[in-house]
Order: C-alpha cells, then sequence, then structure tokens
C-alpha cells in the first residue's frame, strides 16, 4: 500500500519568523516616500487598480456574499415528525 502524507509539516510551510518580516520592513521603509508618490501619481492619472487599492484599505473591503450551493434556487426543507412523540 502507498503511503500518501496529507497535510502536516513541510519544509518552508508555515508563516516566516518575526525576525524575518521585521528585516524585511526594515528593507522596504527607505522606499516608503516613493511608493506613497507612485500611488499618488497613480491616483492622480485615475489609473483603476490605485483607486481600488485606496478604498480597500481606507474603508475596508465590502462584505462579499456567495450563493455555493443552490445556484440561485430555493430550497424546501421538509419538517421531521418525530416517530413515537406526543
Amino acid at each position: 500500500m502507498e503511503s500518501k502524507q496529507n497535510g502536516g509539516a513541510r519544509p518552508g510551510a508555515g508563516r516566516k519568523p518575526k525576525i524575518e518580516e521585521q528585516k524585511l520592513i526594515e528593507k522596504l521603509t527607505p522606499l516608503e516616500e516613493i511608493a506613497f508618490v507612485a500611488l499618488k501619481n497613480a491616483l492622480v492619472d485615475e489609473e483603476s487598480w490605485a483607486v481600488k487599492l485606496f478604498f480597500d484599505y481606507k474603508f475596508g473591503k465590502p462584505k462579499e456574499s456567495r450563493d455555493i450551493t443552490t445556484n440561485g434556487d430555493s430550497i424546501s426543507i421538509p419538517l421531521i415528525d418525530w416517530i413515537g412523540e406526543d
């Protein structure tokens, strides 16, 4: 029988250690002003991606609703009649 591994620890899986995240933040910090200027220029040019990004961060993404079970059809669930109860 073939052994199959589902899930569990794997090399490189999971969140990176906090120290790696801090190192990345330190590398990116000097570029912060450039990034804000680039975003501002994209907003002035009315780039749709920039407008979407701005509103997503400023006001949060709108709540999504999806119907993944019924394809828009109504569901009729019959009532249960318990046997032996009065």
